[in-house]
């Protein structure tokens, strides 16, 4: 089967190491306004800085990193100059890949417009030669022509930004920026626009240190709760503690991994903080955020070594099934559903509760690791991929892969189970073909999606898709149809279909073949058999009555 792509080995994702955590700030309206009043200030000082990165370009370095940050150092303080040139540098370099990701997302277009006007009209793709499909009509090979040319316009575009180090950048957001354009369509009026503008575009971002107390010296969060801002030098009137500081009336308690958050801030070790404004909810919020130090990512034996909770995404539910080590399924297959209409608040806890119950699920079933498919649709929403088939397009690309992985990681790792991920090929097929119907009860119906999860948890096991061998049969009749073949783990192509083997599917050697079948006499002992000799009957003879 040369159609089959190879298989890649199975693989324990690591843990994240980043921990962020947020709770509310129930500000008084004096807190308010000095912290609307110092994050207007500081995002000012940002976006300056910004437009200075952006102008020197890939020639920046560590000279003028510096004379960038003695500038604002006179402006604000040390301390906020740093977290300024920090901020504005990670926002250019992530507008650079930005940029790097959007060229590479126009050539692959390119190339698969130019390959599919290449072939014929009404040509069927042919995936042995690696040839793409040709458009349905001539109107439209013509709409996509006029696409590729402008494609090619648009590379050549950031082609020469690209070179030239040009990024472009919008702090704030550029669809919100463009939002202000369509204000009725969005349901704002200008005034809400703006406030939320200005809320986007506010500074007040500081990163920890370590050693310094409470690990950060320029938002401060004590272990009572109370949190304190060192003010820029331009504001330092509004100060209502020492050293130019302002306390705000209002405290916080991290409720979320608060005990892991106060073990780090009682020995000084670095926490960096984020306040940040929500002007729909008229709320003000405090994140606190960290890195954990890198652990050893488990062995997949060992995290195998209780048996597996095998998963297969889809776009309203998992499919979740208990497979044993050697990869029989145990119990009856779960679901848990989730919906991913609405905003985007809701999809997140739709996701983050629909995780939350696999894994109560996996730690009373007793298993160590969860099984998923390594999927990536990044190429999958292409119109060239899939052509009108909007409603796929529409799914695919509504589909949480990144999100779901990411939460699931995070997740798993403090419930402490491993997370598998495997090579999603041929998955759906070979699972709804050998795990379907032989599951299926009268009193129990196997979705496609519950045979898809085995195929996961089998193949992260280690053990081919295929059933197990079938008992030997009574005698030598083959009235029961072909026996299955159960390959070893370390037998190269075993998740491969088998090959046809030409003949009858019988151990008799057909007519005509074999190693003696060109000398038939060998099978005699005493001389070559009767059929092999020239011979002729003699007449008969007569009775002496007939002479």
């Amino acid at each position: 089967m040369g159609g089959l792509r190879e298989v890649v080995a199975s693989f324990v994702v690591p843990a994240s190491t980043g921990v962020a955590v947020r709770d509310r700030l129930r500000v008084s309206d004096a807190d308010a306004a000095v912290l609307t009043e110092a994050g207007v200030y500081l995002g000012s000082l940002a976006a300056g800085d910004l437009a200075e990165r952006c102008r020197q370009g890939p020639a920046h370095d560590a000279v003028s990193w510096a004379v960038r940050k003695r500038s604002l150092t006179g402006r604000s303080s040390a301390r906020w100059a740093g977290s300024i040139t920090k901020a504005t540098h990670d926002q250019w370099a992530l507008a650079r890949r930005g940029q790097a990701a959007h060229m590479a997302w126009l050539r692959g277009q390119i190339a698969s417009i130019e390959a599919r006007l290449a072939r014929p009209l009404g040509a069927k793709a042919d995936k042995r030669d690696g040839l793409a499909r040709g458009y349905g009509s001539r109107g439209e090979w013509h709409a996509k022509s006029r696409r590729l040319h402008a494609l090619k316009a648009r590379l050549a575009v950031v082609e020469a930004d690209w070179t030239a180090g040009r990024v472009r950048v919008v702090r704030g957001g550029r669809r919100l920026a463009n939002v202000r354009h369509h204000l009725q369509a969005a349901g704002l009026d200008e005034q809400a626009w703006r406030e939320r503008w200005r809320a986007e575009r506010m500074l007040l971002s500081a990163d920890g240190e370590t050693g310094k107390r409470f690990g950060n010296e320029t938002i401060r969060v004590t272990d009572t709760g109370q949190v304190s801002l060192k003010l820029p030098a331009a504001l330092a009137h509004l100060a209502n503690a020492p050293h130019g500081r302002y306390v705000l009336d209002a405290t916080v308690e991290f409720r979320h991994r608060g005990q892991e958050w106060l073990d780090r801030i009682t020995v000084n070790r670095a926490v960096a903080y984020r306040i940040h404004h929500d002007t729909a909810r008229g709320r003000w919020y405090v994140t606190a955020s960290w890195q954990r130090a890198a652990t050893t990512a488990l062995p997949l034996q060992a995290a195998l070594a209780r048996g597996v909770v095998a998963v297969d995404m889809n776009d309203d539910h998992l499919a979740a099934w208990y497979l044993d080590v050697h990869g029989n399924p145990v119990g009856e297959p779960r679901r848990f559903f989730y919906d991913l209409t609405g905003s985007t608040q809701h999809r997140d806890a739709q996701i983050r509760h629909a995780l939350s119950r696999l894994l109560h699920h996996t730690r009373r079933c007793g298993a160590a690791a969860i099984a998923i498919e390594d999927l990536d649709f990044r190429d999958g929403t292409s119109r060239e991929k899939h052509g009108r088939n909007k409603r796929f397009r529409r799914l695919i690309s509504r589909f949480p892969t990144a999100k779901l992985k990411a939460r699931l990681v995070s997740m798993a790792a403090e419930q402490e189970i491993a997370i598998v991920a495997v090579d999603p090929a041929y998955t759906s097929r070979w699972g709804a073909q050998h795990w379907r119907k032989p599951l299926t009860t009268p009193t129990r119906r196997i979705s496609r999606h519950d045979a898809a999860s085995i195929a996961v948890g089998r193949r992260a096991l280690g053990h081919p898709i295929r059933r197990r061998t079938a008992p030997p049969h009574d005698n030598q009749s083959d009235r029961r149809g072909h026996r299955t073949v159960q390959a070893r783990p370390d037998t190269r192509r075993r998740e491969e279909t088998r090959p046809h083997i030409p003949g009858p599917r019988t151990g008799c050697a057909p007519p005509g073949s074999g190693a003696k079948a060109g000398d038939q006499g060998a099978q005699h002992r005493t001389g070559h058999p009767a059929e092999h000799r020239s011979w002729q009957q003699d007449s008969l003879r007569l009775s002496p009555q007939e002479r």
